[in-house]
């Protein structure tokens, strides 16, 4: 199903990896890394890695020191294509997000998955199924929270009823 093709990981996606208040989520991202990690066939921008460095080190809680996260956008970049941002790539974007009318830093993530030659991106940021730019849009997490606010009105009806079991 996978094939040859790249994938591009958005910053959301990696900040899971590390956030332990969204335990559904951060199980799925290290699926996907799991995955996609070995293949050499994930890919990240320079844009991805500077905002998982200030999320991880300023928005995080806890905070992850920052020589810490240092370490991990190393261990990132080694198994990850990173693509540089590029003053064209900037042109891109801003053509991107006056057509499709997102956020230029949304656009400048396609333009950077584009650019790197992805035919996904897994991101939270965009339309689940969306093409941009021929760049397919997937959110991973799409039911997540669904599935789990399901989860547990089921659980809370079956105690109400006695019903056992999950």
């Amino acid at each position: 199903m996978r094939g040859g093709y790249r994938v591009f990981f958005d910053t959301n996606v990696l900040v899971y990896l590390h956030d332990k208040k969204t335990p559904a989520k951060r199980g799925i991202a290290r699926e996907l890394l799991l995955h996609w990690f070995p293949t050499g066939r994930m890919v990240v921008s320079t844009q991805v890695l500077q905002e998982l460095y200030v999320v991880l080190t300023k928005k995080l809680i806890p905070a992850m020191p920052p020589e810490e996260a240092l370490e991990e956008l190393k261990k990132l970049s080694l198994g990850a294509k990173t693509v540089s941002i590029s003053p064209d790539m900037v042109f891109d974007a801003i053509r991107t997000h006056l057509e499709n009318r997102i956020s230029f830093w949304d656009a400048l993530i396609v333009t950077a998955a584009a650019y790197g030659g992805c035919k996904v991106i897994f991101t939270e940021d965009l339309n689940h199924g969306q093409t941009i730019n021929g760049v397919r849009i997937e959110n991973p997490f799409r039911g997540s929270q669904k599935s789990r606010d399901s989860k547990e009105v089921l659980s809370v009806r079956r105690k109400e009823s006695g019903i056992r079991g999950q």
